[in-house]
């Protein structure tokens, strides 16, 4: 397995493919970074030569923000909503959608599992 800036990416894919596996690397991004190589697209990532990785990791290193640093950036960004208190922040920090998607249903992948409200007991009848 090919390792790029700390990540190990698959063997059996295309380049491009593989690039994919780092954080803040999508499929645009990747065709790009292959091309400034110049690599062909439809080699398998098990197929680089140590050449060819050392001029994807400098591209990358040089030219883009990803994997830890960018993880950084995006904490640091949140954690300054937060602190300023705005309504973004505060959305943040309650796990709800930032975005102003509905909450009334659905919002179950920031929210966590439905929790059932337990049933009120009857009150016991009679006198």
């Amino acid at each position: 397995m090919p390792r790029i800036l700390g990540v190990d990416i698959p063997n059996d894919k295309p380049v491009a493919v593989s690039l994919t596996y780092l954080y803040g690397v999508g499929g645009t991004r990747a065709g790009e970074i292959v091309e400034a190589a110049g690599i062909d697209h439809d080699k398998k990532a098990k197929d680089l030569t140590e050449d060819e990785i050392s001029r994807i990791a400098s591209l990358i290193d040089k030219n883009y923000v990803v994997e830890g640093e960018l993880r950084r950036q995006v904490a640091q960004n949140v954690a300054r909503l937060r602190q300023i208190n705005c309504y973004r922040g505060f959305r943040h920090a309650r796990g709800l959608p930032v975005r102003g998607q509905r909450t009334k249903t659905n919002a179950r992948t920031r929210k966590g599992r439905a929790r059932p409200i337990a049933a009120k007991k009857a009150a016991p009848r009679g006198k």
